[in-house]
């Protein structure tokens, strides 16, 4: 596909940026949509995967059929296979009468699946039917149906990661990933950051018939060196905020650093899904625990180390008093008494605080007891969401950043009683 070719679909579409990464998503793009083979769509969050299913749909032979953009991780698990291939009338409860599904109302459309790793295994085997048979049974019935729909997927995970962890179909995968199409981050397309503020900003000053904004040229390498965690969709609505809250419409680096959110807000922008490189992926929730574990590791290490120094130091072996029973001795008789033949002390009258002849095994237990269970902590920030928004699981997925649907996933996993 040759450049003029390509600004033709920029325009058509609206798309702003002459990045070559960009260029090349729109050059395969072009190419993949006259024929039916399905498409991955790759890329962070608000970078603007679903541009690119429309410009395969419209570019196709199916652009007069319908087309259709479905959230996945947005449908509870629950009703997912029957908003997808529909359901028979009294085959659930509230199933009050039959309904069609999205796979037989785009018949011979195209259907856009976004958060394509949100769903459940047993979706995933009724999708690969589908897309290897173009055969689906509706919920509740035996009845096997025929559809020819053109299927086009997006995701901003490690789709691969989730293969070995058991989390998604490999056959699946292999099948939906015919032809990758990789939409690179608002980081990644250089001066392309530039001339989309200035769109945004056009746009706003149209809008609301104010005078649109001016870049100075060090707001201008503020803006282009920023990271924009949240993509397209963060730089809108920066525009938009310096648009409506500066008087003054010449924005210089000074003006446009108090609208930014500091790096340190954030945790590394370690992205898990990179063109080159799929196995260097890592999610920030598993850097968090790493963190955790290294710290749990050093404060049991300093356990061991502390209470074999009192161990080692409470008498000599000449019966010489060593410094650590020099500092016992300066708390009051009446609350500490030493029994050193049976290597223990008491506080208080209690029973003894440790046996020093027994010290490795306490401190194994001590290890052993606050070791830090991934599984036991999940299901503790998701209790406490669940007590903090009074059982409401919409608003407590939304606090713990996950979609509605895996926190339900979560629930049945943990057996929560909600």
């Amino acid at each position: 596909m040759n450049d003029p070719e390509i600004q033709n679909i920029k325009q058509r579409f609206g798309i702003i940026g002459n990045s070559p990464l960009l260029n090349h998503a729109i050059e395969v793009a072009g190419q993949v949509a006259p024929t039916d083979m399905t498409v991955l769509i790759t890329g962070e969050s608000g970078s603007g995967k679903e541009s690119f299913s429309k410009i395969i749909h419209h570019l196709s032979v199916r652009k007069h059929g319908k087309f259709i953009a479905i959230n996945c991780g947005a449908i509870p698990e629950g009703t997912i296979d029957s908003e997808l291939f529909g359901h028979e009338k009294g085959s659930f409860t509230g199933a009050h009468e039959a309904r069609k599904g999205y796979f037989e109302v785009t018949d011979n459309g195209t259907i856009f699946l976004d958060e394509i790793g949100e769903l459940p295994m047993a979706t995933q085997a009724r999708l690969l039917r589908v897309l290897e048979y173009g055969e689906f049974i509706k919920v509740g019935s035996s009845k096997v149906l025929k559809t020819n729909v053109r299927v086009v997927t997006a995701t901003n995970i490690n789709l691969l990661e989730s293969v070995e962890n058991g989390k998604f179909r490999q056959d699946l995968y292999y099948r939906l990933n015919t032809v990758p199409i990789y939409v690179p981050a608002l980081r990644e397309r250089g001066s392309d950051i530039v001339l989309l503020f200035r769109k945004f900003a056009s746009d706003f000053s149209e809008k609301y018939k104010v005078k649109s904004l001016f870049l100075t040229e060090d707001a201008k390498i503020v803006l282009t060196k920023y990271r924009f965690p949240g993509n397209i969709r963060q730089l809108k609505n920066l525009a938009e905020q310096i648009s409506v809250l500066e008087i003054n419409r010449e924005v210089n680096s000074e003006k446009l650093l108090k609208y930014l959110p500091s790096e340190s807000n954030y945790l590394p922008a370690l992205y898990r899904q990179q063109p080159i490189d799929e196995k260097a992926g890592v999610s920030e929730r598993d850097l968090l625990y790493k963190v955790l574990f290294d710290m749990r590791k050093d404060v049991n290490e300093l356990k061991k180390l502390v209470h074999g120094m009192i161990s080692d130091e409470i008498v000599d072996q000449n019966g010489v008093e060593s410094t650590s029973t020099e500092i016992l001795r300066n708390i009051p008789e009446s609350k500490i008494s030493s029994d050193i033949t049976h290597g223990s002390y008491v506080i208080d009258g209690s029973e003894p605080a440790y046996d020093v002849n027994n010290i490795e095994d306490i401190s194994h237990e001590t290890e052993r007891d606050e070791s830090l269970s991934i599984e036991a902590k999940e299901k503790e920030l998701i209790i406490k969401a669940l007590r903090k928004n009074n059982n409401k699981r919409k608003y407590a997925a939304r606090d713990l950043g996950i979609s509605e649907r895996t926190l339900y996933r979560k629930i049945k996993q943990f057996e929560i009683d909600d």
